[in-house]
């Protein structure tokens, strides 16, 4: 007599966001505008945050109530970490929690002015915004998640190349030291907060934003010859990662660093 069957789990799940939380840092333009969009197309309801573009993040709202969701935008300073704690208090008001925190926030080093500061500085803006205003939000959010009988889903943003040095050149360095450490902390918050709440990566390659809009043609070219799909990314395509890495069809999904990139293998 053989034993009952195990019932086992659909071999597929909805990408489904209905009635969830989600609240993505940086939201006013680029990856972070794209993904709160695809989030609200998924379902969600969705607040954004902006350091310095309202206008980007006003827009943003504009387009999540055009899809008939609900939104909230909060100016924050990721850095400081009395803002991210009444950023996550401000959210938690107007939603009534949180089940997916997406620290999108990054510093701009490679246009405009920004491009033109040391490299001291440049080290500096990207410690301090993409390492240290990550960690910051990540704590918050735990915090927050932990106080939820459903726990939460926490998406932070790294770079494709820390998985090994990346290009030569100071870019690669600076941004290999903060991109990495994003990546590092994650894994180790994943260890340390499960089961309750998923923690995973996302590391986007070479993707369709300002930097590649203005970067010499032969430059972006030389690029893209590498890249085994022949182009960049969309920054939607980064979008629909992130919601599969913050929706249930990725339940036992924690830890990991999932590399968008055009199967560039470094």
């Amino acid at each position: 007599m053989g034993s009952a069957p195990v019932e086992s789990a659909p071999a597929s799940r909805e990408l489904s966001l209905a009635g969830k939380i989600v609240l993505v840092t940086g939201g006013s333009t680029g990856i972070g505008r794209a993904t709160a969009l695809a989030c609200a197309e998924a379902g969600a309801d969705v607040a954004v945050t902006y350091a310095t573009n309202q206008a980007g993040a006003d827009d943003t709202a504009a387009l999540i109530r055009k899809l008939g969701r609900r939104t909230e935008v909060v100016r924050t300073d990721v850095t400081d970490s009395r803002a991210v704690t009444a950023l996550a208090s401000s959210v938690r008001t107007a939603f009534g929690r949180i089940d997916v925190w997406i620290n999108n926030a990054g510093a701009d080093i490679l246009t405009d002015a920004a491009a033109d500061v040391p490299w001291i500085e440049k080290l500096d803006r990207l410690l301090s915004v993409d390492l240290r205003g990550t960690v910051l939000a990540s704590w918050a959010a735990v915090e927050l998640m932990r106080a939820q009988d459903t726990g939460g889903v926490i998406l932070n943003m790294a770079w494709d190349h820390v998985a090994a040095g990346g290009m030569t050149g100071e870019y690669a360095q600076v941004f290999c030291a903060a991109k990495g450490g994003v990546y590092s902390f994650s894994r180790a918050l994943a260890r340390t907060v499960a089961p309750h709440i998923r923690v995973n990566v996302l590391a986007p390659g070479w993707v369709e934003t300002a930097y590649g809009a203005a970067l010499d043609a032969a430059v972006k070219q030389r690029i893209t010859d590498a890249i085994p799909l022949r182009r960049w990314a969309r920054a939607e395509e980064v979008a629909a990662a992130a919601v599969f890495l913050a929706c249930d069809a990725a339940g036992y999904i924690t830890g990991q660093m999932l590399m968008v990139n055009g199967g560039d293998v470094i």
